[in-house]
């Protein structure tokens, strides 16, 4: 190598990264093939945390809205199957309390996890353009033993009412665990579970992923302190959205909460409040900062498996329903993909 070259190369060696020419990955599919993905990040409130009295039906305004997207495809933020398997696995990383028990539904199967996910895949493969009642209940149990409730309470919706029953696999105690599951606030049931029932789906798909997001510290209250007094500072903004939410909370049409926590303005002060303060914050160990690194980790492996509900869908619809925190994660990184368009939540809620 020559001296002119050798001065060349070690100067590009020693220029900062960002002065380096990045590639602009989100313009490689500007000649696609066919229909683009569309991709709708409904941000939501934690039905659980909700005020004494809520009803379901307060929610009939929203579901109205999403029905007419027509979702191809919905998420939830809840472990999957695989991840709860895994877990189980590992009991001395994840702890022996990872998932709820699927005891009582490999009872009435005979399947673990595994072979309760591999039939549910064998199952929908072959499943019929009308499917009969006994088919319903021997889904509805397949998922229960795969670790999919809200995916078995799909099922459980589009029984009639006469059929909503035990037999075929769906013994007593599982007949019981779904009456259980329609009377819980949670978004993965009242919300996902009854639009996909409405629509017609079979399933809705598990995407909350935590096995990157548990910090490996000795004393996790340690951890927890610096974290928590980072969040208490500038939270005025963040208090004022969480009291307007409050308020909104307690109508009987959540249709304009809904609208509220979807704004980007809103969006945003929730997205600073968690995450600036805490890349900010001094602590001799880091653990703000290792706390933001968790975050981040379980957003881009939730991405990463809403990406996997459509990767053999080219074109598809897609409802993500997601806590509000998330959205802004989602909506960057979805939004970055190959062949996928967000769609803005204001025109669908309007």
């Amino acid at each position: 190598m020559s001296k002119w070259n050798r001065w060349i190369w070690g100067s590009i060696a020693i220029l900062p990264f960002a002065a380096q020419a990045q590639i602009d990955l989100t313009t490689l599919d500007r000649d696609i093939a066919g229909q683009r993905a569309q991709v709708l990040v409904l941000g939501t409130v934690h039905l659980r945390y909700m005020p004494p009295g809520f009803d379901p039906a307060s929610l009939e305004g929203v579901l109205g809205r999403l029905a007419a997207f027509k979702p191809d495809i919905i998420t939830i933020e809840t472990e999957s199957g695989e991840e709860c398997d895994l877990a189980a696995r590992h009991a001395a990383k994840y702890g022996a309390d990872y998932c709820p028990s699927t005891d009582a539904a490999m009872a009435a199967t005979g399947l673990d996890v595994p072979a309760a996910i591999a039939e549910v895949d064998k199952t929908l493969k072959a499943w019929p353009a009308q499917a009969t009642p006994a088919q319903r209940r021997r889904l509805g149990a397949l998922f229960l033993a795969a670790n999919d409730p809200a995916s078995a309470y799909v099922q459980w919706l589009q029984l009639p009412e006469a059929e909503r029953r035990a037999g075929d696999s769906l013994n007593a105690a599982l007949v019981d665990k779904l009456a259980d599951i329609g009377k819980r606030n949670n978004e993965s049931y009242q919300l996902a579970a009854r639009l996909a029932a409405r629509l017609g789906l079979q399933r809705v798909h598990a995407i909350d992923n935590h096995t990157g997001d548990r910090i490996d510290v000795p004393d996790i209250k340690a951890f927890l302190r610096p974290v928590e007094a980072a969040w208490a500072v500038g939270g005025a903004a963040l208090k004022e959205r969480q009291q307007q939410e409050k308020a909104l909370s307690q109508a009987p049409d959540l249709l304009p909460l809904y609208r509220t926590i979807n704004e980007p303005e809103g969006l945003r002060v929730l997205a600073e409040a968690s995450v600036v303060p805490a890349m900010r914050a001094k602590s001799a160990e880091g653990y703000p900062q290792m706390w933001v690194a968790g975050w981040e980790i379980r957003n881009l492996r939730m991405v990463a498996n809403i990406r996997e509900t459509f990767r053999e869908r080219p074109g598809a619809r897609i409802l993500s329903i997601v806590g509000a925190s998330h959205k802004p994660w989602f909506d960057s990184w979805l939004g970055q993909l190959q062949g996928v368009d967000i769609v803005g939540v204001a025109g669908v809620l309007k």
